[in-house]
This record gives structure tokens, sequence and C-alpha cells, in this order.
């Protein structure tokens, strides 16, 4: 799914837990890795990324280093685009109270113009295997099923996939003569209908070494699927992207993203298939 994938560095303290991270969704996905930073780099420093990649795993024909000076956003997206890039790797930016992350404008931009998927690491990890708890949607949602596929081949444990349950017809049931037992009845079969419907999008899906747990919820689901993950302490959230039928609607997202880039429950893996 992702054959390229690249990640952007700028020598942080984080830097190698970041390599490390990219090295491990390498070796995943059998792909290789462009590393890129904007502006010079000194032969040392070449030295130092091919070394760390190559102590997490990588070979030499797997990793290539691109340093380029110019404005950061236009540089990182000249590359992805230039390199074929499937995936791009970048970090987040800690909050001052320390108790979240958020993606700064430089990843906004990223994020809104970017032709392949994105994987912001909030708290990048040096051994990590795989992303343990993983929660996405199973909605009709862009890229639904590119999502799901990617959230299953992320995870090495548990995939939860949140699914909305539609009210109309319990509203309509509530208004009319309907007895309790009825009504529960009614609910009954509406929450078997959508995880019908999620287990049917999930059909011929590579399941890799996921187990998939369908939740159905109530609420508006751009909004539960971050509330959930937090409260699971989840390890990834993947959304899909916004599809851009304007070019205007490039610079927004929907609200539903905006509350998630303000306040990142956990990493977070935007698919965006576009390109392909």
């Amino acid at each position: 799914m992702f054959k390229r994938v690249c990640i952007a560095v700028s020598f942080s303290p984080n830097t190698e837990a970041l390599l490390a991270e990219a090295a491990m969704v390498c070796k995943r996905f059998e792909a290789n890795l462009t590393v890129v930073h904007v502006g010079s780099l000194e032969a040392e420093k070449i030295s130092y990324l091919y070394d760390r990649l190559q102590h997490h795993g990588l070979g030499d024909q797997q990793i290539e280093v691109v340093a380029q000076s110019g404005t950061p956003s236009k540089v990182i997206l000249q590359v992805c685009h230039d390199q074929n890039i499937d995936l791009l790797i970048a970090g987040a930016l800690k909050k001052e109270n320390l108790l979240g992350y958020y993606i700064g404008s430089v990843g906004r931009t990223v994020l809104r113009k970017s032709p392949c998927s994105v994987l912001v690491l909030t708290k990048p990890e040096m051994n990590r295997t795989g992303f343990k708890d993983v929660v996405t949607l199973a909605d009709e949602t862009p890229h639904i099923r590119e999502t799901l596929q990617a959230a299953c081949l992320m995870s090495s444990h548990w995939v939860h996939a949140l699914r909305e349950l539609k009210l109309f017809g319990l509203t309509l049931a509530a208004t009319g003569q309907t007895t309790a037992a009825e009504y529960d009845r009614l609910q009954h079969e509406l929450v078997e209908g959508e995880i019908r419907s999620a287990e049917k999008l999930l059909e011929g899906l590579d399941k890799g070494q996921a187990q998939v747990n369908i939740k159905v919820v109530t609420g508006k689901p751009g909004y539960e699927v971050g509330t959930f993950a937090r409260k699971k302490e989840a390890d990834l959230l993947v959304v899909g992207a916004p599809e851009r039928r304007f070019v205007f609607l490039d610079r927004f997202f929907s609200n539903d993203l905006e509350y998630l880039f303000a306040d990142l429950p956990c990493n977070l893996l935007m698919v965006n298939p576009a390109k392909s």
C-alpha cells in the first residue's frame, strides 16, 4: 500500500525516534525511504541519517537523503510530488501546557495540499513494531476502503472501527404509538444493520495481524472517533482525506478534521490515495 515513504527531519531531539518509526513503516510495507531536510546538510549529518536508519533495519539501497533550501512546506510537497511518495511522515508539535499535541502551520499546509497520505506522530517511539490499538471510521466517508485497509495493515493487534447509528428511524418510532419493547427491538435491528454495513465495507480487505472490533456510536462520527481514541488511549487514529472537488476547498478541512488537528488524541494517519 505504501511503497515510497518520505520523512521530514529537522534534527530536533526526537529525530532518532522519528527515524525509527519511519524504518518500522518501511519494513512493514517493504518500502523505500526518502529523508527530506529543508536547508543544507553537512556530510556528518547525512552519515548520521544513514547510520541510524541502518541501525533500525533499513539497507543503503532503501534510503535516499534530499536537502533543499526554501519554504518548508513547499520543499516537502515538491519532494513528495517529484518522488511519487505514497506516505509522508512528520512529527507533531507539543502544546505549551505539555498536555497535548497539535499540527503547526507548516504541517497544516502539508496536510491540506499533500498529494499522498500523511502520518503525524505525536509520540514517536524507538522500538515500535506496530500500532496496537488503531481507531478508525467505518462510515461512507472519502476513501473509506483505503482507510480501513491502512488501519488494518498498520495495526499489530486491534482495529476499532466506529459506525454511526442512524437515529432517523428511532426518532419516528418515538413520535408514534410504539411500546418500549418495540422501540428496543427497532434499536437492536438498526444496530445490527449498521454492523452488517461495516462488515460489508471490510469484506475482502487484508486484515494482516489485526482483529477488528466494530463499535456503533450515536454521536457525530468525526467527533466521536477522536473522543473514543482518547478514552481508549489508542496508538493511532486513521481518517480519510477530504475529497477535493474544487480548488478553493484545498484550504479547508471539515470541522471534524479541524477539531482533530487542533488537539490530536494520538498519532494520526490521514489516508489520501488520490494521486493514484
